[in-house]
Protein backbone atom coordinates (compact mmCIF):
# COMPACT_ATOMS: atom_id res chain seq x y z
CA UNK A 1 0.00 0.00 0.00
CA UNK A 2 1.84 3.38 -1.02
CA UNK A 3 1.44 6.12 1.60
CA UNK A 4 1.07 9.90 1.16
CA UNK A 5 2.45 11.95 3.92
CA UNK A 6 2.08 15.65 3.82
CA UNK A 7 4.12 17.69 5.72
CA UNK A 8 6.92 15.67 5.39
CA UNK A 9 9.66 17.96 6.60
CA UNK A 10 8.19 18.93 9.32
CA UNK A 11 8.51 17.27 12.50
CA UNK A 12 5.65 14.84 12.74
CA UNK A 13 6.03 14.50 8.58
CA UNK A 14 9.26 13.14 9.12
CA UNK A 15 9.18 11.13 11.37
CA UNK A 16 6.24 9.44 10.06
CA UNK A 17 7.87 8.89 6.88
CA UNK A 18 11.09 7.69 7.84
CA UNK A 19 9.65 5.50 10.60
CA UNK A 20 7.04 3.95 7.75
CA UNK A 21 9.96 3.74 5.13
CA UNK A 22 11.97 1.92 8.30
CA UNK A 23 9.58 -0.62 8.56
CA UNK A 24 8.80 -1.38 4.37
CA UNK A 25 6.11 0.43 3.42
CA UNK A 26 6.17 2.45 0.23
CA UNK A 27 6.07 5.94 1.18
CA UNK A 28 6.04 9.38 -0.43
CA UNK A 29 6.40 12.59 1.46
CA UNK A 30 4.79 16.17 0.27
CA UNK A 31 6.06 19.39 1.27
CA UNK A 32 6.77 22.91 0.32
CA UNK A 33 10.14 22.55 1.53
CA UNK A 34 12.76 20.49 -0.01
CA UNK A 35 14.07 17.31 2.76
CA UNK A 36 15.70 13.82 2.34
CA UNK A 37 11.24 12.72 3.68
CA UNK A 38 9.74 14.99 0.80
CA UNK A 39 9.46 13.59 -2.75
CA UNK A 40 6.95 16.35 -4.47
CA UNK A 41 7.63 19.48 -3.14
CA UNK A 42 4.81 22.36 -3.64
CA UNK A 43 1.66 23.37 -2.06
CA UNK A 44 -1.40 21.11 -0.94
CA UNK A 45 -3.21 23.51 -2.56
CA UNK A 46 -2.23 23.22 -5.84
CA UNK A 47 -3.95 20.88 -7.64
CA UNK A 48 -1.40 19.84 -10.13
CA UNK A 49 1.12 19.26 -7.39
CA UNK A 50 -1.31 17.27 -5.30
CA UNK A 51 -2.60 14.59 -8.54
CA UNK A 52 1.00 14.03 -9.07
CA UNK A 53 2.06 12.96 -5.48
CA UNK A 54 -1.27 10.93 -4.79
CA UNK A 55 -0.64 8.85 -7.74
CA UNK A 56 -0.61 4.87 -6.68
CA UNK A 57 -1.38 6.09 -3.29
CA UNK A 58 -3.96 4.32 -1.39
CA UNK A 59 -3.69 5.67 2.39
CA UNK A 60 -3.20 9.32 3.28
CA UNK A 61 -1.46 11.05 6.25
CA UNK A 62 -2.31 15.01 6.16
CA UNK A 63 0.15 16.61 8.47
CA UNK A 64 0.38 19.81 6.94
CA UNK A 65 -0.80 23.21 8.57
CA UNK A 66 0.10 26.49 9.10
CA UNK A 67 0.47 26.30 13.81
CA UNK A 68 -0.63 29.06 15.71
CA UNK A 69 3.06 30.89 16.33
CA UNK A 70 3.13 31.24 12.17
CA UNK A 71 0.46 33.73 12.94
CA UNK A 72 3.76 36.23 13.31
CA UNK A 73 4.65 36.21 9.99
CA UNK A 74 1.37 34.44 8.14
CA UNK A 75 -2.56 36.29 7.22
CA UNK A 76 -5.44 34.73 8.02
CA UNK A 77 -5.83 34.54 4.44
CA UNK A 78 -3.17 32.36 4.20
CA UNK A 79 -4.55 29.69 7.19
CA UNK A 80 -7.68 29.83 5.46
CA UNK A 81 -5.80 29.21 2.22
CA UNK A 82 -3.62 26.41 3.94
CA UNK A 83 -5.64 24.91 6.33
CA UNK A 84 -9.23 24.91 4.66
CA UNK A 85 -8.72 25.23 1.23
CA UNK A 86 -5.40 22.82 0.79
CA UNK A 87 -7.52 20.25 3.17
CA UNK A 88 -10.34 20.32 0.92
CA UNK A 89 -8.20 19.84 -2.31
CA UNK A 90 -6.77 17.30 -0.78
CA UNK A 91 -9.33 15.27 -0.18
CA UNK A 92 -11.03 16.28 -3.32
CA UNK A 93 -7.64 14.88 -5.56
CA UNK A 94 -7.86 11.96 -2.94
CA UNK A 95 -10.94 10.89 -3.84
CA UNK A 96 -10.82 11.24 -7.62
CA UNK A 97 -7.97 8.78 -7.67
CA UNK A 98 -9.03 6.03 -5.24
CA UNK A 99 -7.33 6.53 -2.02
CA UNK A 100 -9.23 4.50 0.50
CA UNK A 101 -8.24 5.71 3.66
CA UNK A 102 -7.61 9.22 5.37
CA UNK A 103 -5.85 10.22 8.69
CA UNK A 104 -6.15 14.18 9.51
CA UNK A 105 -3.83 15.73 11.92
CA UNK A 106 -5.60 18.17 14.09
CA UNK A 107 -5.26 19.67 17.36
CA UNK A 108 -6.61 20.20 20.82
CA UNK A 109 -5.77 23.96 19.94
CA UNK A 110 -9.66 23.74 18.51
CA UNK A 111 -11.05 23.66 21.88
CA UNK A 112 -9.38 26.90 22.71
CA UNK A 113 -11.52 28.90 25.31
CA UNK A 114 -13.13 25.76 26.62
CA UNK A 115 -9.89 24.75 27.73
CA UNK A 116 -10.45 27.77 30.61
CA UNK A 117 -12.43 26.95 33.40
CA UNK A 118 -13.95 30.29 35.10
CA UNK A 119 -12.32 31.44 38.38
CA UNK A 120 -12.86 29.29 40.87
CA UNK A 121 -13.90 26.46 38.84
CA UNK A 122 -11.91 23.02 38.83
CA UNK A 123 -9.71 21.94 35.69
CA UNK A 124 -11.67 21.59 32.79
CA UNK A 125 -11.79 17.40 31.64
CA UNK A 126 -10.98 17.22 28.11
CA UNK A 127 -12.55 14.18 26.16
CA UNK A 128 -13.59 14.32 22.21
CA UNK A 129 -17.02 15.16 23.43
CA UNK A 130 -16.01 18.61 24.30
CA UNK A 131 -17.29 21.20 22.11
CA UNK A 132 -14.92 23.10 20.33
CA UNK A 133 -14.32 27.12 21.20
CA UNK A 134 -11.53 28.13 19.11
CA UNK A 135 -9.59 31.67 20.14
CA UNK A 136 -7.80 32.19 17.06
CA UNK A 137 -7.22 31.36 13.48
CA UNK A 138 -5.67 28.76 13.76
CA UNK A 139 -8.25 26.86 15.95
CA UNK A 140 -10.84 27.90 13.55
CA UNK A 141 -9.51 26.74 10.63
CA UNK A 142 -8.65 23.40 11.86
CA UNK A 143 -12.46 23.18 13.08
CA UNK A 144 -13.06 24.10 9.85
CA UNK A 145 -10.76 21.62 8.01
CA UNK A 146 -12.07 18.81 10.57
CA UNK A 147 -15.79 19.64 9.16
CA UNK A 148 -14.81 19.45 5.40
CA UNK A 149 -13.53 15.86 6.53
CA UNK A 150 -16.56 14.76 8.22
CA UNK A 151 -18.64 16.45 5.26
CA UNK A 152 -16.58 14.51 2.63
CA UNK A 153 -17.05 11.31 4.66
CA UNK A 154 -20.99 11.91 4.90
CA UNK A 155 -20.89 12.54 1.15
CA UNK A 156 -18.73 10.07 -0.23
CA UNK A 157 -18.05 7.60 2.88
CA UNK A 158 -14.45 7.95 2.47
CA UNK A 159 -13.03 6.31 5.73
CA UNK A 160 -11.52 9.37 7.60
CA UNK A 161 -9.90 9.62 11.41
CA UNK A 162 -9.21 13.17 13.33
CA UNK A 163 -6.28 12.72 15.76
CA UNK A 164 -6.55 15.72 17.70
CA UNK A 165 -3.10 15.58 18.79
CA UNK A 166 -1.62 17.80 21.82
CA UNK A 167 2.12 19.22 22.05
CA UNK A 168 4.80 17.29 20.35
CA UNK A 169 7.01 19.73 19.23
CA UNK A 170 10.02 20.05 21.40
CA UNK A 171 10.08 24.44 21.01
CA UNK A 172 9.25 26.60 23.93
CA UNK A 173 5.20 27.67 24.96
CA UNK A 174 4.60 31.12 23.84
CA UNK A 175 3.51 31.63 27.45
CA UNK A 176 6.60 34.00 28.89
CA UNK A 177 5.28 33.02 32.56
CA UNK A 178 5.15 29.01 31.46
CA UNK A 179 9.16 29.69 29.82
CA UNK A 180 10.00 30.79 33.07
CA UNK A 181 10.27 27.36 34.07
CA UNK A 182 12.48 26.37 31.94
CA UNK A 183 11.94 24.30 28.88
CA UNK A 184 12.49 20.75 29.93
CA UNK A 185 11.00 21.59 33.34
CA UNK A 186 7.73 22.76 31.60
CA UNK A 187 7.93 20.06 29.01
CA UNK A 188 8.15 17.28 31.69
CA UNK A 189 4.75 18.67 33.62
CA UNK A 190 2.90 18.91 30.28
CA UNK A 191 3.53 15.11 30.23
CA UNK A 192 0.73 15.11 33.54
CA UNK A 193 -2.06 16.74 31.30
CA UNK A 194 -1.55 18.41 27.69
CA UNK A 195 1.86 16.23 26.14
CA UNK A 196 2.51 13.48 24.00
CA UNK A 197 5.65 12.03 23.06
CA UNK A 198 6.26 11.98 19.13
CA UNK A 199 7.05 8.28 18.82
CA UNK A 200 3.52 7.74 20.31
CA UNK A 201 1.87 10.29 18.05
CA UNK A 202 3.96 8.48 14.98
CA UNK A 203 2.50 4.76 16.59
CA UNK A 204 -1.38 6.98 16.77
CA UNK A 205 -1.24 7.77 13.14
CA UNK A 206 -0.23 4.28 12.28
CA UNK A 207 -3.00 2.74 14.18
CA UNK A 208 -5.80 4.93 12.58
CA UNK A 209 -4.20 4.13 9.10
CA UNK A 210 -5.16 0.33 10.39
CA UNK A 211 -8.18 0.83 11.69
CA UNK A 212 -10.22 3.54 9.56
CA UNK A 213 -11.53 1.14 7.25
CA UNK A 214 -13.42 -0.04 10.40
CA UNK A 215 -14.07 2.81 12.12
CA UNK A 216 -15.29 5.09 9.34
CA UNK A 217 -15.26 8.19 10.86
CA UNK A 218 -13.90 9.44 14.15
CA UNK A 219 -11.98 12.34 15.99
CA UNK A 220 -9.70 11.03 19.04
CA UNK A 221 -7.42 13.08 21.19
CA UNK A 222 -3.99 12.21 20.89
CA UNK A 223 -1.93 12.86 24.47
CA UNK A 224 -0.02 10.81 27.06
CA UNK A 225 -2.38 9.19 29.46
CA UNK A 226 -2.70 11.31 32.46
CA UNK A 227 -2.74 9.89 35.73
CA UNK A 228 -5.64 12.27 37.37
CA UNK A 229 -9.22 11.04 37.79
CA UNK A 230 -11.94 13.74 37.42
CA UNK A 231 -12.07 13.27 41.34
CA UNK A 232 -8.39 15.20 41.12
CA UNK A 233 -9.57 17.84 39.01
CA UNK A 234 -10.84 20.65 41.86
CA UNK A 235 -7.38 20.02 44.04
CA UNK A 236 -5.40 20.16 40.41
CA UNK A 237 -6.89 23.79 39.73
CA UNK A 238 -5.59 25.20 43.24
CA UNK A 239 -3.35 22.78 44.61
CA UNK A 240 -1.84 20.78 41.93
CA UNK A 241 1.88 19.75 43.34
CA UNK A 242 0.15 18.04 46.19
CA UNK A 243 -1.88 16.34 43.86
CA UNK A 244 1.48 15.06 41.93
CA UNK A 245 2.95 14.55 45.67
CA UNK A 246 0.15 12.20 46.27
CA UNK A 247 0.57 10.09 43.23
CA UNK A 248 4.19 10.38 42.43
CA UNK A 249 6.29 10.88 46.46
CA UNK A 250 9.72 10.38 45.10
CA UNK A 251 8.45 13.16 42.15
CA UNK A 252 9.83 15.89 44.19
CA UNK A 253 12.81 14.56 44.62
CA UNK A 254 13.98 13.79 41.05
CA UNK A 255 12.77 17.25 40.41
CA UNK A 256 15.17 18.73 43.07
CA UNK A 257 18.19 17.26 41.30
CA UNK A 258 17.19 19.40 38.16
CA UNK A 259 15.91 23.07 40.28
CA UNK A 260 12.35 22.05 38.68
CA UNK A 261 9.39 22.74 40.33
CA UNK A 262 5.31 21.42 39.51
CA UNK A 263 2.91 24.32 38.40
CA UNK A 264 0.89 25.23 40.77
CA UNK A 265 -2.20 24.64 39.05
CA UNK A 266 -3.33 22.79 36.14
CA UNK A 267 -6.34 23.76 34.33
CA UNK A 268 -7.40 21.29 32.24
CA UNK A 269 -6.76 17.09 31.50
CA UNK A 270 -6.79 15.63 28.19
CA UNK A 271 -8.32 12.15 28.07
CA UNK A 272 -6.65 9.89 25.73
CA UNK A 273 -9.38 6.51 26.56
CA UNK A 274 -10.98 6.66 23.22
CA UNK A 275 -8.29 6.90 21.36
CA UNK A 276 -6.73 3.70 23.60
CA UNK A 277 -9.59 1.73 23.30
CA UNK A 278 -11.50 2.64 19.73
CA UNK A 279 -7.72 2.83 17.65
CA UNK A 280 -6.05 0.42 19.82
CA UNK A 281 -2.97 2.74 20.41
CA UNK A 282 -0.89 1.76 23.44
CA UNK A 283 1.27 4.92 24.31
CA UNK A 284 4.55 4.20 26.36
CA UNK A 285 5.55 7.46 27.25
CA UNK A 286 4.28 9.49 30.42
CA UNK A 287 4.94 10.82 33.48
CA UNK A 288 5.80 7.86 35.31
CA UNK A 289 8.35 6.60 33.05
CA UNK A 290 9.90 10.35 32.97
CA UNK A 291 10.51 9.82 36.45
CA UNK A 292 12.21 6.42 36.04
CA UNK A 293 14.16 7.80 33.12
CA UNK A 294 15.26 11.20 35.38
CA UNK A 295 15.90 8.29 38.17
CA UNK A 296 18.24 6.65 35.96
CA UNK A 297 19.96 9.51 34.42
CA UNK A 298 18.21 8.84 30.68
CA UNK A 299 16.78 11.41 27.98
CA UNK A 300 13.25 11.23 29.13
CA UNK A 301 12.09 11.69 25.61
CA UNK A 302 11.77 9.25 22.70
CA UNK A 303 15.28 8.08 20.59
CA UNK A 304 12.73 9.15 17.74
CA UNK A 305 11.53 12.53 19.25
CA UNK A 306 15.82 13.13 19.83
CA UNK A 307 16.35 12.09 16.31
CA UNK A 308 13.97 14.34 15.04
CA UNK A 309 15.07 17.28 17.26
CA UNK A 310 14.04 20.75 17.03
CA UNK A 311 12.46 22.25 13.43
CA UNK A 312 11.15 25.58 14.38
CA UNK A 313 7.70 26.82 12.81
CA UNK A 314 8.91 26.93 9.69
Amino acid sequence: MRILVTGSSGHLGEALVSTLRADGHDTVGLDLLPSPTTDFVGSIGDQSTVRRALHGVRAVLHTATLHQPHARSATRQAYVDTNVTGTLVLLEQALAQGVDRFVFTSTTSTFGLALIPGEGAPAAWITEDTVPLPRNIYGVTKVAAENVCELIHRDSGLPIVILRTSRFFPEPDDDPEINAYGLGNVQANEMLYRRVDLADVVQAHRCALDRVPEIGFGRYIVSATTPFTRADLASLRSSAPAVVRRLYPDFESRYAERGWRMFPGINRVYDNARARAELRWDPEYDFARLLRSLANGEDPRSPLAVAVGSKGYR
